[in-house]
């Protein structure tokens, strides 16, 4: 195909240049999963009783192919699932993927985000779902959001579920205890109003607050899904 390339009409160069990024697209994803399976630690994240669906996110669970930026703009993406939003001006923030050792939890990867100054209203980490958490969901589920987080001085951190379902998106907002390390929240969905017809897409937002001066590490982040018990 390399060698033909030089020769080829302009049609079949452009067929053969989409052909060539999608391979290069399951390339890249077989090599981040086999990679992330032969760097991790062993164990396994505890799970809730009758868990249908679990799912650990890239920053997670294999390597990057960027590890990190420097001096974070807003709506900026780290990987293919992190998206960072903010309105601070000085833009004086760093992520990077981390390597955990088998001390530090299940999964072989985290993310680490320090803040210095920070004189904006919010900074928020967004996590884009799969289409398999939304694959069946109905307003009978339960959705947990599990995570080991460290941060250099105590603060206050949301996680916010957002389902969209036609033009409209169900939030759900948790505050995660700052006292701990090891936290899981539940969304119970029965208490949204989700069209359970016309769901689409979900992602989670980490909302940080007063984030300046601070260094937050995510050792582990886990997402799952399991039926509510009938009452």
């Amino acid at each position: 195909m390399v060698a033909q390339a030089p020769g080829l009409d302009l049609a079949s160069l452009r067929a053969q240049r989409g052909q060539a990024r999608e391979l290069r697209r399951q390339l890249d994803r077989l090599i981040h999963l086999a990679d992330g399976r032969l760097l991790a630690t062993g164990a396994q994240a505890a799970l809730p009783l009758h868990t249908e669906w679990d799912w650990r996110p890239e920053i997670c669970s294999g390597p990057l192919a960027v590890p990190g930026l420097s001096g974070v703009q807003n709506k900026a993406v780290l990987g293919q699932e992190l998206r960072i939003f903010h309105d601070c001006p000085l833009g004086e923030i760093n992520l990077r993927q981390i390597r955990n050792n088998r001390d530090q939890g299940p999964s072989p990867f985290g993310l680490q985000a320090e803040v210095f100054g920070f004189d904006g209203s919010f900074l928020s980490l967004v996590i884009d779902l799969p289409d398999s958490a939304v694959a069946g969901l109905t307003r009978r589920h339960l959705v947990q959001f599990a995570a080991t987080v460290e941060c250099e001085r105590p603060m206050t951190i949301f996680a916010r579920l957002n389902i969209r379902h036609g033009p409209n998106t169900e939030q759900i907002t948790r505050e995660l205890d700052p006292g701990l390390c090891d936290i899981a929240v539940d969304f119970d969905l029965a208490y949204s109003r989700l069209n359970e017809k016309r769901v689409e897409r979900m992602w989670l937002d980490l909302i940080l607050d007063d984030p300046r001066m601070n260094r937050i590490t995510l050792r582990d982040v886990t997402l799952s899904r399991r039926p509510r018990a009938e009452l």
